[in-house]
């Protein structure tokens, strides 16, 4: 499974994982925090919990480091939630033709 590379859920940086991820390891490029469960493949905001594993305990920020035991890191690009590129998105898809 490792080598692996893991794309930070905030600034879409990427980071080459040797092992697994733990509680305090942080993106090289942002900061933020990398066990987090956005960072999480079982991550979904639109399930209970907003994760697909239905033991798992709630976690309130879904951006901060927790202790859960069921964290696998997501692998590929992550797209991050820059309401800029939504936007950009919505009014592409609705613009009038002329």
């Amino acid at each position: 499974m490792y080598p692996m590379v893991l794309s930070c859920w905030h600034c879409g940086g990427e980071t080459e994982l040797i092992d697994k991820v733990k509680r305090a390891d942080t993106c090289e490029h942002c900061g933020s925090d990398l066990h987090a469960c956005k960072n999480c493949k079982l991550y979904d905001p639109m399930v209970h919990n907003q994760c697909r594993e239905s033991t798992t305990l709630w976690e309130p920020d879904k951006e901060k480091a927790n202790f859960c035991t069921f964290f696998s890191p997501r692998e590929g690009k992550v797209e991050s939630e820059n309401k800029e590129v939504a936007l950009n998105a919505l009014e592409a898809l609705f613009k009038k033709k002329k």
